[in-house]
């Protein structure tokens, strides 16, 4: 699939070295993401749980696999040890149960808090008033079974830009309060935002990550917000 190694080629050129590309790989094949994999791409996200447990299985041990959808509290012990980094951390009941789970699996698992600053309702995350008081709360601290490696968040789906870019921009803010109560300066460094329709917009404001899924792989059936 020569297409899908000229399109990372192409996402690649615009690129700052500090950013990661994510290849939203959620219901695609392993003949596509082999095409990725031929091209240099090691890190993949997905999105169901049992799709990245299957896909974790067959494909080759150095892939770094992103979970990016909504997860759910009966999910974490499939995705825990499968999962790179977990970027959908969307509640403090969520991030104790990761601590939990892990604690029993004997293992750290590496995580983003999902902040909401999207206008859609259907979307999660912490407010972001939310997300400072529980890190001033210290509850946090006593987590040593997960490590808080920075912030998540997705804009609204809209054709302003503008609105974009200012939801963007709180992100990145909310990161700089964090990391300053979080006082981890040396590993609460990413911040994942921006897909494909936006990704652009997002590095300008900050993005340590960008998770594109159609611009690589083409369009999907029934595509979800996650990766779109």
């Amino acid at each position: 699939m020569p297409a899908i190694a000229a399109n990372i080629a192409r996402v690649r050129q615009h690129l700052a070295p500090h950013v990661t590309l994510i290849a939203v790989s959620k219901t695609y094949g392993a003949e596509s993401i082999m095409a990725a994999y031929g091209a240099g791409q090691r890190d993949f996200g997905e999105n169901r749980p049992q799709e990245l447990l299957r896909k974790a299985a067959e494909l080759p041990q150095d892939i770094r696999w992103h979970f990016i959808g909504h997860l759910q509290s009966n999910k974490v012990k499939m995705v825990a040890p499968c999962a790179h980094l977990i970027h959908s951390i969307d509640s403090a009941k969520l991030l104790h149960e990761v601590n939990r789970v892990c604690e029993t699996l004997r293992l750290t698992a590496r995580c983003l808090l999902q902040v909401h600053v999207a206008q859609e309702e259907t979307k999660f995350g912490f407010l972001p008033d939310e997300l400072l008081s529980y890190l001033r709360s210290g509850a946090a601290n006593a987590l040593r079974s997960v490590q808080l490696c920075g912030l998540m968040g997705m804009a609204s789906n809209t054709d302003d830009m503008g609105q974009v870019r200012r939801e963007f921009r709180l992100i990145k803010q909310l990161h700089g309060q964090a990391r300053e109560i979080t006082n981890r300066p040396d590993i609460f460094t990413h911040i994942s935002m921006g897909m494909s329709g936006d990704y652009a917009v997002a590095i300008e404001e900050g993005a340590t990550m960008v998770r594109i899924g159609s611009l690589i792989f083409g369009e999907r059936e029934a595509a979800r917000p996650e990766g779109r």
